[in-house]
């Protein structure tokens, strides 16, 4: 997969992405990450990129021209150019699992108030945003779709089974508690059933359990 990213700054999207699994899908060559500085795409001799808003209000607007330069030499027939917003609509796994299945990304980012609604009427094909709160900048926010996107690609977390079974996958519910050694800590054991030996009943506590965490801490998605 390749995804593009173009930010005001490009060290927050680098920096956590080069560690872990992130990293490891880029030496894999499953992920060809390359970040943008719009910046280089500026106005005049002080690189210009934001302006004043239009009827006026605190805070700067990022210029359109700026952001249609960087688009235009990395657009392909295949690309999907996705900006991240607060106004977006809230990214959820399964829109995780759509984009893995797209071989090029596009990731706009936004900074100060926002940036030109001509650009997202035109050449925006989905605004998303991570949830019910305002970021300093959408570089951020694309850091975490990405991460949630390339790690359901094939071969990323090793053993691919691990996507499956974790929250807010097929079942619909969050993931069971998870336990290792020792069998005692602090004089809490781990339950019984884990160490049974019985591959059913193991199975069925943990669907229970992921039902009871539904309930208590997420108890919309059982709607």
């Amino acid at each position: 997969m390749q995804v593009d990213v173009i930010t005001l700054f490009p060290e927050v999207v680098t920096t956590p992405l080069a560690a872990s699994m992130m990293g490891r899908a880029q030496q894999l060559g499953a992920l060809q990450l390359t970040v943008h500085n719009l910046r280089e795409h500026g106005l005049g001799k002080h690189r210009q990129v934001d302006d004043t808003p239009y009827g006026g209000g605190p805070g700067m607007v990022l210029r359109p021209e700026p952001i249609e330069a960087a688009i235009a030499p990395i657009r392909r027939e295949d690309s999907r150019i996705i900006f991240m917003s607060p106004q977006g609509k809230r990214f959820t796994q399964a829109d995780a699992a759509r984009l893995a299945t797209h071989p090029h990304l596009i990731f706009l980012c936004g900074h100060y108030e926002g940036i030109d609604q001509r650009i997202v009427d035109t050449l925006v094909d989905e605004e998303l945003s991570i949830g019910d709160y305002v970021l300093t900048n959408g570089a951020i926010a694309a850091a975490v779709v990405i991460d949630a996107v390339v790690r359901l690609l094939p071969g990323v977390l090793g053993d691919d089974q691990s996507a499956v079974e974790e929250s807010f996958g097929p079942s619909g519910l969050l993931d069971h508690p998870h336990y290792t050694k020792p069998p005692v800590w602090n004089d809490l054991p781990v339950p019984p059933v884990l160490t049974s030996g019985d591959h059913a009943k193991v199975a069925k506590w943990r669907r229970e359990q992921a039902r009871l965490r539904t309930e208590a801490n997420r108890p919309d998605l059982l709607k």
